[in-house]
């Protein structure tokens, strides 16, 4: 529910893409992208680009559960070991019936955040992970509400869609940053044939740039995310089981236990103003309930 779904994509991604870069650079496929060594192929570069952005975010995606247990050590529930555990899996369950899709992994993991998150490629093959925190301080309700807005995430494909977005992005920054680089070696550093060092640190730090840039097209499409799963959790659960669920967050934040990760997002719209509204994954809460209240008026 939290940033954890988003940054863990994100930060994937991002690996995926350097590794696939380097991989490419060391092989020395970055070649292809000069035409007899003076002019840059665009087309290649395309290409390139392309099998980069799109690989990157793809393979995050077809790793992203995998990623998520082992970073948050979420285990996953096979046979309820308590009530509380099967309240968690039969409160799923019933919620992905309605929403009609299949029934995801349910795991819990140690953490005294009040979050949540669901992730995965596949919305009939996917996980959903609740904080133990969450579990030991909302109601039954609120919790609910929780869940709900996590199968909403996933009945909306919201992971296979931000991938693609952030495939469409990856491919920009890349063909972008590399085109500036070359022009900048061949003005600049004079550069006549192959690839001078110009070439190489213009694109580094192009990429950068770009890519910092680029986020904020995705962190918007994710804070559009939130505002509909929210809806789609006051279908499933209850408009007021979800506002309640967004004020007991709004209580949470305020914790002296809260990461500092969460609170540098703006997870409880303290950081809503300014530049730093633009790389928040998630609405603030207030402007989320005022939404949420304003659909069930």
């Amino acid at each position: 529910m939290f940033t954890r779904r988003i940054l863990l994509f994100v930060a994937t991604n991002l690996g995926v893409i350097i590794v696939l870069s380097a991989t490419l650079r060391l092989l020395g496929l970055e070649s292809l992208l000069d035409r007899q060594g003076i002019n840059l192929d665009l087309n290649a570069l395309l290409i390139f680009a392309s099998v980069i952005g799109f690989g990157g975010a793809l393979i995050s995606l077809a790793i992203s559960k995998w990623t998520a247990k082992r970073m948050t050590g979420a285990r996953v529930i096979t046979e309820p070991a308590n009530e509380t555990e099967r309240w968690l899996v039969e409160t799923v369950y019933r919620q992905t019936q309605m929403a009609e899709i299949g029934m995801p992994e349910v795991a819990i993991y140690e953490s005294p955040d009040l979050n949540a998150f669901a992730t995965g490629m596949n919305r009939d093959k996917a996980l959903v992970a609740v904080s133990s925190g969450l579990l030991a301080t909302m109601t039954r309700d609120e919790a609910e509400a929780v869940l709900a807005h996590e199968v909403s995430h996933i009945a909306n494909g919201d992971m296979i869609t931000l991938a693609l977005i952030q495939g469409v992005v990856n491919t920009f920054v890349i063909f972008l940053s590399r085109v500036i680089g070359f022009t900048i070696d061949r003005v600049v550093f004079k550069t006549r044939r192959g690839y001078g060092p110009g070439y190489w640190i213009t694109t580094i730090v192009a990429e950068l740039v770009l890519g910092i840039l680029a986020s904020i097209v995705v962190m918007w499409f994710s804070r559009q995310r939130e505002f509909r799963a929210d809806a789609g959790a006051a279908d499933l659960a209850g408009p007021f089981k979800m506002v309640a669920a967004l004020r007991r967050l709004q209580q949470g934040v305020d914790q002296p236990h809260l990461p500092d990760r969460m609170a540098a997002f703006g997870i409880s719209g303290k950081f809503a103003g300014g530049l730093r509204r633009l790389f928040m994954t998630h609405p603030p809460l207030e402007e989320r309930i005022r939404r949420l209240e304003a659909l069930h008026q």
